[in-house]
C-alpha cells in the first residue's frame, strides 16, 4: 500500500504539471484511503504539499509577468490571515465529536471529508463545463468590489485551509469576475495566493506541534515534484482541454464516492 501511495504522489505531480493545480484533489484521498492517514493530518500534509509545489508554478508565472502582486495582496491578505487562524485556532478548537445526525455520528474527520468532497465536486463540474461562463469583467474596481474580494478571500481561506485544499478553483473565478483580470494572469496570481496561504496555514499546524512524519512528507513532495516535470512534458503533446474534461468527470465520480463512503459506510 505504501508503494501504491507513492505512485499516487507521482500522479499528483503529473496532474499539477498538466493543469497547474489540483494536487490536493488526489493527494488527500490517497493519504486517507490508501495510506490510512487521518483526514485531519492528511489536510495538514496537503497544505505543505500544495504550498511547496505551487511555489514552483508561482515563481515561473511571476518571471513570465503573468501574476499581479498588488491584486494578489488585496485578495491574498485576508485569505492568508484566515488560513493561519484556521489551522492555529479554529481547527484545534473543533471537538472530535460534533453531533449525531440520526444514527450517523458527525466527527471532525467526517466534516473535513464531506467539505472536501463538496469542494472537489465543484472543481470537477467546473472542469467539465469549462470556463466559458467566466467572461464578465468589471469596468472599474469599486469599493463594493473590494469589500466583496476581502469577504470572499476570508471565506475561501477558511474553507479551503480547513480541508487542506489549495483553493485555486475558487480563487481564479473570483479574480476574473470581481477584479476583471485576464485568465492567464488570474492563474498566475492564484498560484501566488495558494502557495502563500497553504504554507502559512501549515505554519499554524507547526505552532500547534502537530505530529508529522517528515520522512514521509518530504518523500511524497519529492516524488510529486518529479511528477510535475513529467506532467510538463506530457502537456506539450496532449489536448489539455479534452484531458481536463476527462479529469473533471473522474473528480466528480471521486467526490460522489467520498460522500457515499463517509455517509453510508
Amino acid at each position: 500500500m505504501e508503494i501504491l501511495g507513492y505512485f499516487g504522489a507521482l500522479l499528483v505531480g503529473v496532474i499539477l504539471g498538466l493543469f497547474g493545480g489540483g494536487g490536493s484533489i488526489l493527494g488527500i484521498p490517497i493519504m486517507v484511503y490508501i495510506l490510512g492517514i487521518s483526514p485531519t493530518l492528511a489536510s495538514s500534509y496537503s497544505l505543505f504539499i500544495v504550498g511547496t509545489t505551487a511555489t514552483f508554478g508561482a515563481v515561473q508565472k511571476t518571471l513570465q509577468g503573468l501574476s499581479h502582486l498588488k491584486i494578489g495582496l488585496l485578495f491574498g491578505a485576508p485569505c492568508i490571515v484566515m488560513s493561519y487562524l484556521t489551522r492555529l485556532i479554529i481547527l484545534p478548537a473543533i471537538p472530535q465529536h460534533l453531533f449525531s445526525f440520526g444514527d450517523l455520528p458527525v466527527s471532525k474527520d467526517l466534516l473535513i471529508m464531506l467539505l472536501f468532497a463538496v469542494l472537489i465536486f465543484y472543481a470537477g463540474f467546473s472542469m467539465i463545463k469549462g470556463r466559458k461562463g467566466i467572461v464578465r469583467k468589471v469596468s472599474r474596481k469599486s469599493k463594493r468590489d473590494i469589500v466583496k474580494v476581502i469577504i470572499l478571500g476570508t471565506l475561501i481561506g477558511f474553507i479551503t485551509t480547513l480541508v487542506g485544499s489549495g483553493g485555486g478553483g475558487l480563487i481564479v473565478p473570483a479574480l476574473v469576475l470581481l477584479l476583471g483580470m485576464e485568465m492567464k494572469q488570474a492563474v498566475g496570481t492564484s498560484l501566488l495566493i495558494v502557495c502563500s496561504k497553504s504554507l502559512i496555514g501549515f505554519v499554524g499546524d507547526l505552532q500547534n506541534k502537530v505530529q508529522l512524519d517528515w520522512n514521509f512528507l518530504l518523500t511524497f513532495v519529492g516524488i510529486a515534484i518529479l511528477g510535475i516535470f513529467i506532467g510538463n512534458i506530457f502537456s506539450k503533446y496532449v489536448d489539455s482541454d479534452k484531458l481536463k474534461k476527462a479529469f473533471g468527470v473522474f473528480i466528480v465520480v471521486l467526490a460522489i464516492y467520498i460522500l457515499t463512503k463517509e455517509i453510508f459506510f
